[in-house]
């Protein structure tokens, strides 16, 4: 393993992190971060293929949670056309595939629970 139990401060977005998960966990937790990274990783979706294919998430949830992702980063939102109706699509930005293969792994995981 090449982290230890004594790591250093972090600071991210003018927060302070005695933990790296603790980080990790704020720009990827919760219920459906995580996911709509995973869906991400395949390609640029718009909005209602995101919603099609997590069924269960609300179009305020869903839209929320967009927001948070690109705000940290992850995600970039790019709009076309100015008149209604306007095509938005979604895509992971360099930063965002970054964590690709730690959610493969973490899928890997959860397929041998």
């Amino acid at each position: 393993m090449q982290i230890d139990e004594q790591r250093p401060l972090k600071r991210y977005n003018n927060k302070t992190y005695y933990c790296p998960i603790s980080l990790a966990m704020d720009l990827v937790g919760g219920k459906w971060k995580g996911v709509i990274l995973y869906y991400l990783l395949f390609g640029e979706k718009r909005f209602s293929e995101l919603k099609t294919i997590i069924p269960h998430i609300t179009d305020m949830t869903l839209s929320i949670q967009l927001k948070k992702l690109e705000e940290d980063g992850l995600i970039t939102r790019r709009v076309f056309g100015d008149k209604p109706p306007l095509k938005v699509v979604y895509k992971l930005t360099p930063f965002g595939e970054k964590l690709g293969p730690v959610l493969e792994q973490l899928c890997l995981w959860a397929l041998n629970i």
